[in-house]
């Protein structure tokens, strides 16, 4: 029996309308990425290495620090939805993404607006197939800068602690769970999740406008991850064609980049 079902028991335990919005979800995921190719992607932006790409490297950790976005309306009268987040599996696992991994572990943050206006921010961890789980007992607010890692307690042991902090008001989150992970790609990104109402209804996304989300330090199996402009990928419109979000080139020490929606282009780190 594959071991996800064992962190089945504690997510299912422990299940909880994910990701805190206003607009009332029922359930929410954050799927492996949706290849259009290259570097662009139908829910993804961010960066994404994998292990064809990395030339046999297989990744046993995953760790970064990120910005929470302010999340505001993009339209009227519409509930938004946005992730940022770290993860192993679920990426591009060669340079042109012609193969793809189903498995994924990750932590994030959310970032949501209701039709309302209002927006709502939450923490939250997540093994594919299963729904997010919302975190408890921590308080997000835009600004606030996290710090997250997910890494296998032993390699070969798909055993997980997956850690997340508010560095910027000393919340923080531990969780060890089995897993089977192929452990084939790693990622930083922002991400336009499904959302499942409490009516049944599916969103996904759509995408609210938020400030610029600066990922920094990023890292695999405990050195630089050593980022490059041919890993990136913008999030895009499968059906306009329209350009959602894009990161920017990695920072000159190459563990770090900006992301900016509805936006052709963005400035990278300094």
């Amino acid at each position: 029996m594959r071991r996800i079902a064992a962190a089945a028991t504690i997510a299912l335990a422990t299940l909880l309308p994910a990701g805190g919005s206003p607009a009332g979800p029922a359930v929410m995921f954050h799927r492996p990425i949706i290849s259009l190719g290259a570097s662009q992607s139908s829910n993804w932006s961010g960066y994404n290495q994998g292990t064809l790409e990395q030339g046999g490297k297989l990744f046993g950790s995953v760790s970064a620090t990120w910005t929470v976005p302010m999340a505001t309306r993009h339209r009227p009268n519409e509930a938004e939805y946005s992730s940022s987040w770290i993860g192993v599996g679920g990426g591009c696992v060669d340079a042109g993404c012609t193969v793809t991994d189903s498995t994924l572990i990750q932590t994030g943050t959310e970032q949501d607006v209701a039709k309302s206006g209002k927006a709502s921010y939450s923490a939250w961890w997540e093994v594919i197939p299963l729904p997010s789980i919302q975190v408890t007992g921590m308080t997000i607010r835009a600004g606030d800068r996290m710090s997250a890692s997910v890494a296998e307690a032993t390699p070969g042991s798909n055993v997980w602690t997956i850690k997340l902090r508010d560095v910027t008001n000393g919340g923080s989150f531990a969780m060890t769970v089995p897993y089977d992970s192929t452990h084939l790609t790693a990622e930083w990104i922002v991400e336009t999740p499904v959302v499942i109402g409490s009516g049944g209804g599916v969103t996904v996304g759509p995408l609210p406008n938020l400030t610029t989300v600066h990922f920094d330090g990023a890292r695999t199996n405990g050195g630089n991850a050593g980022l490059k402009q041919s890993e990136a990928i913008q999030l895009v419109d499968p059906t306009s064609g329209q350009v959602l979000a894009t990161p920017s080139a990695p920072d000159a020490r190459a563990n770090g980049f900006n992301d900016c929606t509805y936006a052709t282009t963005c400035r990278a780190l300094r």
